[in-house]
């Protein structure tokens, strides 16, 4: 609001601006970050970095059983989702870190409800 009752869109633009600054920061540390799924109490992990770039896949030999593939095809797919819930973790950590302003109401430009 601006002192004569009217909407600042200047501010609201500055606000907008800070907050882009402050996402893109974010996502960039984000990205920087290295996690580690893992499944089977380590049998199998899985580094991605927090932009989603997958980089290795490591298995254990214990983990290899030729008579039995199927175990290792679901360690795999739940270390897959191991490092993915991860990511997410960390994306909410970034946002939930951000200063993000308080528009209420568009400045009264969606009504006093």
């Amino acid at each position: 609001m601006t002192n004569d009752g009217g909407f600042d869109l200047g501010s609201l633009l500055e606000q907008a601006q800070a907050m882009q600054q402050q996402m893109a920061e974010a996502q960039e540390q984000q990205a920087a970050q290295v996690l580690t799924g893992s499944a089977g109490g380590g049998k199998v992990t899985i580094e991605v970095t927090g932009a989603g770039d997958y980089r290795k896949v490591s298995i254990n030999p214990d983990a290899v059983d030729p008579t039995d593939v199927e175990l290792l095809e679901e360690l795999v797919l739940a270390a897959l989702r191991d490092a993915t819930a991860q990511i997410v973790e960390l994306q909410e950590q970034a946002m939930g870190g951000m200063d993000l302003p308080d528009l209420g109401n568009l400045g009264g430009m969606l009504g006093d409800s």
